[in-house]
């Protein structure tokens, strides 16, 4: 890599992120539990509620399932020597956009094309 990436410091960058994510997954595990139906219990309302809950609960999980994979994945780029460059087209990832998410896996341009 010709560029000057403090790779020491992305990588604390990942492992943090990564600890903070496992924390939340942990803390939040009950909130995408099943919803209990028991009438008796809970009136209609709630239960819709608490299953509205339980829905964006399972989605936020979603969402940081995928970060931990693309850290994960990003770490693993670091180890085997292949950090900083683009996984499609090989090319280096600009600097400045490792420094604003280090696990971002495609250069800008594989990045857009991706997005059509």
């Amino acid at each position: 890599m010709s560029r000057k990436l403090d790779l020491d410091l992305l990588k604390k960058r990942l492992e943090t992120r990564r600890a903070e994510l496992l924390k939340a997954q942990h803390e939040t595990e009950a909130d995408r539990s099943t919803v209990e139906l028991d009438q008796t219990t809970v009136g209609r309302l709630s239960r819709m509620h608490a299953i509205q809950e339980q829905a964006t609960a399972i989605a936020t999980g979603r969402k940081r399932e995928e970060e931990l994979a693309r850290i994960d994945a990003a770490l693993q780029r670091m180890a085997d020597g292949e950090y900083g460059y683009c996984v499609v087209c090989g090319e280096e990832i600009d600097e400045r956009r490792l420094e604003l998410d280090p696990s971002l896996p495609n250069c800008i341009d594989c990045a857009r094309r991706a997005q059509r």
